[in-house]
């Protein structure tokens, strides 16, 4: 008998098996994506992020949409869910292909980027006005969207966690005031131990 007839009984279940693989590969992707935004949620992003992290040069942002609250009341959930969606669009573009974006849960996102050229401080700055801009799906929403960001190299050995609640600390004092982009501090964090301020979600 040769080789090859000898391996022609195999060939059927090895077919399956591959086949078997891919939908089971595209099964967990597709578990790891946000279904209204397409970005990945919270533990796909937070993966690919601390990957990113080990470059000097990475920048840890994060955005919140404003009056969200006032915006599904006013306008319905469908208004709301394009703001999202055409949000995380932005965010994606702005992000080049080798940073990453993602949903932490209802209208805040996240996003990891390396920033090559020392050009942050500009970019979000172009960001922000891009965000505030009014959305085909619901041409008839107007609100902007507080982004907070930190630099890793400003904080040397401070992981995810910490980063995340700088930035998060840096987005609520955008909020209190009239820049919609705010850089975290140096010093001690203020912000709670969750990264999150009382009241803060859909009230400003």
């Amino acid at each position: 008998m040769s080789i090859l007839a000898a391996l022609l009984p195999a060939v059927p279940p090895a077919i399956g098996w591959a086949v078997h693989a891919r939908w089971l590969h595209g099964r967990l992707t597709t578990a790891r994506l946000d279904p209204l935004t397409g970005l990945w949620t919270r533990d796909a992003f937070t993966r690919r992020a601390r990957r990113l992290l080990r470059d000097k040069r990475a920048v840890v942002l994060l955005a919140d949409v404003d009056h969200f609250k006032q915006v599904n009341d006013t306008h319905g959930h469908a208004a709301g869910d394009a703001l999202l969606a055409a949000t995380a669009c932005r965010l994606s573009h702005a992000v080049d292909n080798g940073g990453t974006v993602g949903r932490l849960g209802g209208d805040e996102f996240a996003a990891v980027f390396i920033d090559r050229d020392h050009t942050a401080p500009e970019r979000l700055d172009t960001l922000a006005r891009i965000l505030a801009r009014p959305v085909d799906g619901a041409p008839e929403v107007h609100t902007t969207v507080s982004l907070g960001w930190v630099r890793a190299a400003d904080h040397a050995g401070e992981e995810l966690p910490g980063l995340l609640r700088r930035a998060d600390e840096a987005m609520y004092a955008a909020k209190r005031s009239s820049s919609p982009v705010r850089r975290a501090r140096f010093g001690r964090l203020l912000a709670s131990v969750a990264g999150r301020r009382p009241g803060r979600r859909g009230a400003a």
